[in-house]
């Protein structure tokens, strides 16, 4: 999750199904008839996040990264070591999502550890990102015959692929000013439900959207991203759908953003 020069359009509409064309069609092919492919376990990454992520009182998930750099990083290497060796291009279409959304969260999770402490992951040069700063282009992963980076896997593989804006409330950079980092790790027969509560909670959240008087602040994440919710009408449906009745009620007397924030300090439970 982190500022893209280049938006691609989408729907507002969730749908499980992945699109077979350009660089990551190996990686989400959808499953051979007659090959079943039993899904990753992805328990071992959830005892960590239930370990070292902390729900505040004031809505943010917080990660004690002291903590994962001396307990857990050989454990979350594991991890990562067993999902590059799954044929994940196998995985019916919402496992796959799942997959890629924690494999995503998990190598983000890896990266700051080793490097803390770290004021802010963009901090972080592992061969550029936007303006050259920050590991996303980095190429840190391989899975099946090809290196992968943090933005191919949000970019060319669950952005382009998958017809799910949703998917921005599910992964995290690390960064106070990003949905949260949940407790549990996503799975194909829990994955809706997240990504709608995923949602509910960020827009509800002031980091998300603030309504003071008639002056609307937002997410940058809804200006870097609004064509995958569909533009600025689609931005209003979506958020309507999604607010809070007290948020929700308040939400037709503004006018277009007046801001856009985001907070880009290490979400750090210290």
């Amino acid at each position: 999750m982190r500022e893209h020069a280049t938006i691609q359009s989408g729907q507002s509409q969730p749908t499980r199904r992945a699109v077979v064309t350009g660089l990551a069609a190996l990686l989400v092919a959808p499953p051979l008839i007659g090959r079943a492919v039993a899904a990753p376990d992805h328990a071992a990454f959830e005892a960590i996040l239930n370990t070292h992520v902390v729900a505040g009182a004031d809505g943010l998930n917080r990660v004690r990264y002291g903590d994962l750099k001396r307990q857990s990083l050989a454990g979350l290497a594991a991890y990562l070591a067993q999902m590059e060796g799954v044929r994940a291009s196998a995985l019916p279409a919402g496992a796959q999502m799942a997959f890629w959304i924690n494999l995503y969260n998990a190598k983000t999770l890896q990266i700051v550890a080793e490097n803390y402490p770290v004021a802010s992951i963009k901090d972080i040069n592992l061969g550029g990102g936007f303006f050259g700063r920050g590991p996303w282009k980095a190429k840190l992963l391989r899975l099946e015959g090809r290196d992968l980076s943090l933005d191919n896997i949000e970019h060319d593989i669950l952005r382009e692929k998958f017809n799910e804006p949703l998917i921005h409330y599910a992964l995290n950079c690390a960064s106070v000013g990003c949905p949260n980092l949940q407790k549990r790790a996503y799975r194909a027969a829990t994955l809706e439900d997240q990504l709608q509560a995923g949602a509910r909670a960020y827009v509800n959240h002031p980091r998300g959207l603030s309504v003071k008087g008639d002056r609307l602040t937002a997410s940058k994440i809804y200006r870097w991203y609004a064509a995958d919710f569909g533009g600025s009408a689609g931005l209003s449906r979506h958020w309507a759908a999604y607010a809070a009745p007290e948020l929700k009620n308040r939400l037709p007397a503004v006018g277009s953003v007046d801001r856009y924030v985001y907070d880009w300090s290490l979400n750090d439970a210290g």
